[in-house]
């Protein structure tokens, strides 16, 4: 015997706002949702406080009984749902961007976040646990954005789960644009040439690879997309520009304006709902503020995998740049923020942090004698 559940993914524009308009955003689109006959409903990663690369993201970090868990919890009692969505977690000693979902009872269960992409490990660290929920209708998991593009969670989860929950709100930051103060703005895929060494051509992440990968679970798929169109500056802005620049010698001399550079980059329509057969149920078409609604069969007999996983669309080397260069270039950065927001005793150094760091030193190394070998 199967089961059916009406799910509905939240998109959401990622301008920043403050948390009390946010909010109310998002009990809006959760009462049209569930008018619609949603039971489960997602909202975007940070949803409350929109996605920008801020010193001010260190205050907005939240304790777990802070004012957005408690508006979950209100949310899910009020219209008796399952609510998920992601926000950025105070702890004792460190902030994490954790993904929640919220029974109507109360019940919660927790999600950290396994793999801040590139800059976002300036304003939040890692988690290491993955999270089974066990809820009325079924074992659901949860993943955050970019951890969708790690094999080992998929595999970690694969026969445990009835659902998936990628709760996300990615821009197209394999293909941004920068905005220089006079004008010139550089693609990082033709300007720079580093679309091709990202992503297969023709392709995108969280497109037609996690289809595949929810037929290859044979579990449903809900993921988020933000909206909008993003637009930041860099965290440590010269540095993070010089390795954008390293093959680009002619440019460096651009590198005393990092500063003031504006990063900007729009969303794929990839807010949806997947079958368990890797069939798009229902997706949001609009640019901004929307939902979707599809009704997915949950079996009774928990799925395994039939045959070998799936590659995913992103390529080495931006894996390389998005897990272990950003990331490694920045941590320092995380420390200095979350200390003077929050006190000495925050964010005390984890042993694997020198490792980090070793490994960006290389691989910036190897940048550069490329960019030398390159030029001459």
């Amino acid at each position: 015997m199967t089961r059916t559940l009406k799910i509905a993914p939240v998109q959401m524009d990622v301008k920043p706002e403050p948390v009390a308009h946010r909010l109310e955003r998002a009990a809006d689109l959760i009462a049209e949702a569930v008018s619609a006959g949603a039971q489960v409903v997602v909202l975007p990663e940070v949803f409350n406080t929109g996605y920008e690369y801020s010193d001010a993201n260190y205050a907005l970090a939240e304790p777990m009984n802070g004012p957005t868990v408690t508006w979950m919890k209100d949310q899910a009692a009020r219209h008796n749902i399952h609510l998920a969505g992601s926000l950025m977690v105070l702890d004792d000693e460190d902030i994490y961007n954790a993904a929640l979902l919220v029974a109507p009872d109360g019940r919660l269960w927790r999600y950290d976040k396994h793999y801040p992409w590139l800059w976002e490990r300036a304003y939040f660290r890692e988690g290491e646990r993955i999270t089974v929920a066990d809820t009325d209708f079924g074992r659901v998991g949860m993943m955050i954005c970019h951890d969708y593009n790690h094999a080992e969670l998929w595999e970690r989860y694969a026969g445990k789960i009835d659902l998936l929950l990628v709760i996300s709100s990615p821009p197209r930051m394999y293909d941004f644009d920068m905005i220089f103060p006079d004008g010139l703005r550089l693609n990082v895929g033709s300007a720079l040439g580093g679309l091709p060494l990202m992503v297969t051509p023709g392709k995108h992440p969280w497109g037609e690879d996690l289809d595949r990968h929810a037929a290859w679970m044979r579990v449903p798929v809900v993921t988020t997309v933000g909206g909008g169109m993003f637009r930041s500056r860099m965290p440590k802005a010269r540095l993070s520009l010089a390795v954008l620049l390293g093959l680009r010698p002619d440019l460096w001399e651009r590198i005393s304006q990092a500063d003031e550079v504006m990063l900007e980059a729009g969303f794929d329509r990839e807010t949806k709902v997947v079958d368990a057969a890797g069939q798009v149920l229902a997706r949001v078409d609009e640019l901004g503020d929307g939902f979707a609604l599809a009704e997915v069969t949950l079996p009774d007999e928990r799925p395994v995998p039939g045959y070998p996983q799936p590659k995913f669309d992103l390529r080495a080397p931006a894996m390389l740049l998005y897990d272990v260069i950003g990331p490694a270039l920045v941590m320092d950065k995380y420390r200095q923020g979350v200390r003077r927001q929050w006190g000495a005793h925050m964010a005390p150094l984890d042993p694997r942090t020198r490792l980090w760091l070793v490994l960006a030193l290389a691989a910036a190394l190897v940048g550069w004698f490329l960019g030398q070998w390159r030029r001459f």
